[in-house]
């Protein structure tokens, strides 16, 4: 790898823990639900191995953060956080925290709450998806606060171009401390590289991300317009 490729600036996607809804499948968008024990225990596992200075995601490297506001992620963010033991260092990471609404899970109005296949049931009933299954990616959701593929797309090319221009400007002026942090949720983070690629929401991939998981997004050859996935990232031992 050249220096200029170890210079580049990285995005690192991180889902919130587990939940009670996202352990039975539930689809939660709204519904400011806390992490399970269980969730909490696995984020802290993973921030231990991922989070803190030397390691993969150095917070003295980070010029960005941007979180949901719902409870779940916030709590995931504290969690790695609570890695960073120098007061003055979380002090000003704390001060490069976004937390908003454009990176809040996907809206799902009347889906809210449901199983997939409930909602596979009520889309039948109102006379829908009879040449087609329903596809989240291509259809969206119904009713008050369901979002649209376009929607989605909207607010999230916001928060890319946000990004997209701290990168640049680390780029121009040679700093090598401008990565940036998503913490967010399932659907919405999916949809995010999908947008990071540029392409529709709609089109056929899988992309699996674990609660607690994390995903890493760079450019290729150093070049913001040519966005990549980290399909592989070298761990470097703690300082």
């Amino acid at each position: 790898m050249s220096d200029k490729d170890a210079a580049t600036p990285r995005l690192f996607l991180i889902r919130h823990g587990e939940t009670e809804w996202s352990r039975n499948g539930r689809f939660t968008g709204i519904t400011d639900l806390p992490l399970l024990p269980d969730g909490e225990e696995k984020v802290r596992q993973t921030a231990s191995v991922v989070f803190g200075p030397g390691r993969l995601i150095d917070p003295s490297k980070v010029a960005s953060i941007v979180c949901s506001p719902r409870q779940r992620a916030q709590r995931t963010l504290q969690l790695l956080m609570d890695q960073i033991q120098d007061p003055r260092a979380r002090t000003a990471l704390a001060g490069k925290i976004d937390a908003t609404e454009d990176i809040a899970e996907w809206g799902y109005g009347d889906y809210e709450g449901l199983h997939q296949h409930q909602i596979e049931y009520l889309r039948r009933s109102r006379g829908l998806d009879k040449d087609r299954p329903w596809d989240i990616w291509r259809d969206g959701c119904e009713g008050p606060g369901g979002h649209t593929p376009a929607q989605v797309t909207e607010r999230l090319d916001r928060v890319i171009g946000q990004i997209t221009s701290i990168h640049r400007q680390g780029l121009q002026d040679g700093n090598r401390k401008c990565d940036a942090v998503v913490v967010a949720h399932g659907h919405i983070l999916r949809a995010f590289v999908k947008r990071w690629l540029k392409l529709e929401l709609g089109t056929p991939m899988e992309l699996m991300l674990e609660p607690g998981g994390v995903c890493g997004l760079s450019y290729a050859h150093g070049d913001v317009e040519a966005r990549a996935v980290l399909v592989g990232m070298s761990f470097p031992g703690s300082a």
